[in-house]
């Protein structure tokens, strides 16, 4: 069952500005995924199986060694994935 009030509605709205804002699509998609992580923490949103495993599929195309830059694939994964996991977030 979805996650109902203004909290939830709130945060997926908050997800999805953060996902499609102007910038890197790397750097929108951490800012979103962390407001993610903090909706669950608050109990605004609920986990599901699905949103964990796109979590762990997002943070994997964004994870860099240390130094190295994330480019156009990281990018195109983190547009694919972020509208993925906003279309998941009807059902959070």
């Amino acid at each position: 069952m979805p996650s109902t009030g203004p909290a939830a509605e709130a945060a997926r709205a908050a997800f999805r500005e953060r996902i499609e804002a102007k910038g890197h699509a790397v750097d929108n998609a951490r800012l979103a995924a962390a407001g993610l992580e903090a909706a669950f923490a608050t109990g605004a949103l609920q986990r599901t199986p699905v949103l964990v495993a796109m979590l762990a599929d997002l943070t994997v195309a964004l994870d860099a060694e240390d130094g190295q830059k994330l480019g156009g694939k990281s990018a195109e994964a983190a547009r694919f994935i972020g509208r993925a996991i906003s279309r998941e977030l009807d059902i959070a």
